[in-house]
């Protein structure tokens, strides 16, 4: 596109106008030096300007009075119409210069002269063009200068042999260039469509669930950004899908353990007299609400991120929830050993969504009950400073390794492969916290170091006394 805008500029500047531009160019000098001698016309050293300017741009120059009597003539061009003029032409000429404000100007071929200078033209001379500019001037100084017109004439070069030069050159110009911007266009194009095919081929792969599918980049820096990103995309992609596989094996293997014990107790209970005792349906029953509390995991964990599930936040003492969750775990401390303690100097106010916050707390200890170190020793501790509350929950157990810290958060995660069957809960809690909190507008994280247990901690905004007491007045009034 830019070579044939280039082109066709050339054209028109070298060919459509180039006469154009000339004629302005010649027309414009002419009147320059004419305006220069009349200027000059009274200077000591006028005659040697006049002989300098005819001999250096080859012009004619003649001077006449208002009856058109000459008063000099200068330079000698073999087509100078001014040689030819009668005193009589030269005489309208001034009139005309009168009356056109101290100027005229005439183009002609010398067979098609104005009126004025009609019948002294040679025929030999018939083709040249001419170009004849007068200007009204004053010869000497005072009361005795006289009104003289400067006429300065000047033949227009016929430039018909340099058109066609012109021409042939620019056809072959405009064949060269076409030809070398066709097999530039075609390199170009070669050079940016063969990655993009390539990328796109790969991106057909992707598309079909084939996650090696590596995507190769060109020679230009945003190709090679490009196929950079869809390659990472693609490792993402693998990593979630094997995720993915991970989690649907593990969820299927919590819902077939469960199923699997029921079927088994039940059919014992039908097939041998004598089993059908309280024992048996308790086991049955631990794993029907074993069953019903991963089903519940899993419509949680769907809700919060699709965001169907929203937090109805109201005035709670976090505290005094914390101890009555704990005291729900006196069982298993009793039984199985577990030691469950909580650390909390004052009670802190905060304004959350009682159920979700309880769910949280449950799903976090449960977590540390599950990979409690050989101590079975679980620490609940609650800190106030700055105006919020933290809360910890701390095991002593085998620890999360530090690549692995970022993605315990996520579904379909799990630090340890070889699946295990969880001592409490479905095996989903740190996903569910994660949203409820986030949900919360809660910070919360994880320390942890291989061999000596984990730290998962959240922190919420303490409920201000005012904001207590003006909902503790409300409540009041509501009952009243």
């Amino acid at each position: 596109m830019f070579v044939a805008l280039l082109l066709m500029l050339l054209w028109l500047l070298q060919i459509v106008f180039l006469e154009s531009f000339y004629k302005s160019i010649k027309t414009g000098s002419i009147k320059n030096t004419a305006e220069e001698i009349a200027a000059s016309i009274n200077d000591e050293n006028f005659y040697t300007e006049i002989n300098r300017l005819t001999r250096q741009d080859l012009i004619c120059v003649h001077i006449v009075r208002e009856d058109g009597t000459p008063v000099l003539t200068s330079g000698n061009q073999p087509s100078c119409i001014l040689h030819m003029l009668l005193t009589d032409q030269a005489a309208l000429l001034y009139q005309q210069a009168v009356e056109g404000g101290g100027t005229v100007l005439e183009n002609y071929q010398l067979l098609e002269l104005s009126p004025a200078m009609q019948g002294k033209a040679s025929v030999q001379n018939a083709s040249t063009e001419q170009l004849l500019y007068g200007i009204l001037a004053f010869r000497g100084e005072g009361e005795d200068a006289e009104p003289v017109m400067v006429m300065v004439d000047a033949t227009i070069t016929p430039i018909n042999t340099t058109v066609e030069t012109l021409r042939a050159q620019l056809v072959i110009i405009t064949v060269i260039m076409a030809a070398f911007s066709i097999l530039l266009v075609l390199l170009l194009s070669n050079m940016i469509s063969r990655p993009i095919i390539r990328i796109t081929k790969s991106a057909k792969q992707l598309a079909t669930g084939d996650y090696g599918a590596h995507f190769t980049g060109g020679t230009y820096r945003e190709v090679t950004e490009l196929a950079d990103t869809l390659n990472y995309a693609s490792r993402e992609l693998s990593k979630v899908e094997h995720l993915r596989q991970e989690f649907i094996a593990n969820v299927s293997h919590d819902l077939r353990t469960p199923l699997t014990m029921i079927t088994g107790y039940a059919e014992v209970m039908r097939d041998l007299p004598g089993e059908n005792t309280p024992e048996n349906v308790q086991i049955i029953i631990d794993e029907a609400r074993r069953l019903t509390d991963l089903v519940n995991d899993l419509l949680d964990l769907s809700r919060l991120q699709s965001g169907a599930q929203t937090p109805e936040p109201e005035p709670l003492n976090l505290t005094k929830m914390i101890r009555g969750i704990m005291g729900r775990y006196a069982k298993l401390v009793l039984h199985d050993g577990y030691t469950i303690t909580l650390e909390a100097n004052e009670d802190a106010m905060v304004m959350a969504d009682r159920l979700r916050m309880t769910q949280v707390l449950y799903n976090l200890i449960n977590n540390a009950i599950n990979y409690a170190g050989a101590d079975r020793a679980v620490l609940v501790r609650q800190t106030v400073e700055n105006g919020t509350v933290k809360v910890e929950v701390i095991d002593h157990g085998e620890g999360i390794p530090a690549e692995s810290l970022p993605y315990v958060w996520d579904r379909y995660y799990k630090v340890d492969k070889n699946h295990r069957r969880s001592t409490v809960g479905a095996g989903l809690g740190l996903s569910i916290v994660k949203g409820v909190l986030e949900a919360h507008g809660a910070e919360y994280g994880v320390a942890s170091t291989p061999g000596e247990g984990s730290d998962f901690w959240f922190r919420l905004p303490l409920l201000p006394e005012g904001a207590l007491t003006a909902q503790s007045e409300e409540n009041h009034s509501d009952f009243s």
